[in-house]
């Protein structure tokens, strides 16, 4: 007979777990092997969880399950310092990106907000995770598997397609709310945007906007110019209503 552990997952981890099997889980464990494996054998990957409990105790991913013990998983609450207890989360490293090729409308938003996010449209996993790893970066993907990796240490899925709908989720996963920078970043190359003399940037710009601006920034990747327009307040209308959708999602479920 093979042994067994039962396994209950919290929260919005359970959006990982098939709906018929919500709840609590009977998975089967055979040789004795880390409670990462018998986690992610039901689809919730390991950057995703804040806590881990195998018969109330804290452990970490490596901690060997032989069989009857039960397991608890949780995620982050936001109310709740469980980084005081748990043994599977360090620290979170500075609000730095990467985003798989599928999350490229993402990419743009984050980095309007003014976010390191390292994106390229000619990447492949290996590369993702080896970026992620030697830059201290946190993986965005929803790619399941890429993200169960276990050189990944912090990571997130987005929940949603809806790209607008993804920020939030980012915001409000890493208590990002109060931390925007809007126009500060490159939408296009993620370099920084730097102030510059409008007679510096003259020979490029269109003649309208010569005439009727005076403000400028430019990229200091790329070299990019940019200056305020009809797309300054549509982008003031998306910051405003996700770092209010983030907050309210962050006194929500904390």
């Amino acid at each position: 007979m093979v042994a067994t552990a039962l396994l209950r997952v919290y929260g919005e981890l359970q959006d990982f777990v098939d709906g018929d099997r919500a709840g609590l889980l009977e998975v089967p464990v055979g040789a004795p092997r880390s409670v990462k494996d018998v986690v992610e054998s039901v689809g919730v990957p390991h950057p995703e969880i804040a806590l881990l409990l195998v018969d109330d105790v804290s452990v970490g991913f490596g901690h060997r399950i032989h069989g009857g013990e039960r397991i608890a998983v949780y995620p982050p609450f936001h109310a709740i310092d469980t980084a005081v207890v748990s043994r599977v989360q360090p620290p979170a490293p500075q609000p730095r990106f990467v985003c798989d090729v599928h999350l490229g409308r993402l990419t743009r938003r984050l980095r309007l907000l003014g976010f390191d996010t390292w994106y390229r449209t000619d990447t492949d996993d290996d590369e993702l995770a080896a970026v992620t790893v030697a830059e201290h970066r946190i993986l965005l993907t929803r790619d399941r598997e890429l993200l169960m990796r276990r050189i990944i240490t912090h990571g997130y899925c987005p929940r949603s397609h809806d790209a607008d709908v993804q920020t939030t989720e980012v915001l409000r996963r890493f208590d990002l709310a109060d931390e925007l920078a809007p126009f500060s970043r490159c939408a296009r190359c993620n370099g920084v945007l730097r102030s510059v003399a409008k007679a510096d940037v003259i020979r490029v710009l269109p003649p309208r906007t010569r005439a009727e601006h005076h403000e400028f920034a430019r990229c200091a990747g790329c070299g990019q110019v940019y200056w305020p327009g009809s797309h300054t307040t549509r982008i003031n209308r998306f910051v405003a209503t996700v770092r209010a959708a983030a907050g309210a999602d962050r006194h929500r479920n904390g």
